[in-house]
């Protein structure tokens, strides 16, 4: 289940974590959650479909979300995504609007990711489960000493990623993130209650691949 092993490269970096007693504490409440007939988002084999997606070694932007869409069929391991198929939630409708107001991008009919995973963006929810109907259910439950483990990780062994943060819950990670390695950029959430807060012209997509260039790297291809 959710103790099963990484891609290789992501085991090197954090097999260690699934030794930790808060991590066992962590499998132990989803064990009792799954059991006492609550459904968890995302199915079990999708939970670390972010790390599956963008390994370790290829890892270059993280876009850091809060924990996974709570209806059904939505989560699927990566955040602000959703399966083909599935109506593109509201968040994800604005930033596809901020992507064709940055980089002139038409909004794709999908909600699905996968290809930015493909391309080394960590789509990483700081808590990777989430009971059905019942957002922040699972905040508390361990998942967050794990994605923070993830940061400091990613901050101490990598250089020149780009952060994205967006909204006052993913901007306090700031203090993990060494700036002087790193690019952060910061921003309203994109939900339709705080987006045009700053959300909207933030211009993040063209600064990310200003960015990556600067620093020899491939860029984002942000086109679905």
């Amino acid at each position: 289940m959710v103790g099963r092993a990484l891609t290789a490269d992501w085991s090197q970096q954090l097999d260690f974590i699934f030794k930790q007693d808060y991590y066992q504490q962590l499998l132990e409440f989803l064990e009792y959650e799954s059991t006492h007939n609550k459904t968890i988002y995302p199915p079990q084999d999708q939970i670390f479909n972010a790390f599956d997606l963008s390994s370790f070694e290829n890892t270059k932007v993280i876009i850091l979300g809060q924990d996974p869409y709570h209806n059904e069929g939505q989560a699927h391991g990566l955040s602000f995504s959703v399966p083909e198929g599935v109506s593109i939630p509201p968040s994800l409708r604005n930033i596809y609007q901020e992507l064709f107001s940055d980089l002139d991008i038409t909004p794709s009919q999908s909600g699905n990711l996968t290809h930015w995973a493909s391309q080394g963006v960590l789509l990483l929810n700081s808590v990777l489960t989430v009971e059905k109907n019942s957002p922040g259910s699972h905040s508390k439950s361990g998942w967050v000493d794990f994605t923070d483990t993830v940061i400091d990780i990613l901050n101490e062994k990598k250089q020149n990623l780009v952060f994205l943060l967006w909204g006052a819950y993913a901007q306090q990670k700031v203090e993990l993130i060494d700036q002087d390695k790193h690019l952060v950029l910061t921003a309203a959430h994109p939900s339709p209650f705080s987006a045009h807060k700053g959300f909207f012209g933030a211009n993040h997509f063209s600064q990310t691949n200003d960015y990556l260039k600067m620093h020899n790297q491939q860029t984002i291809n942000w086109k679905l």
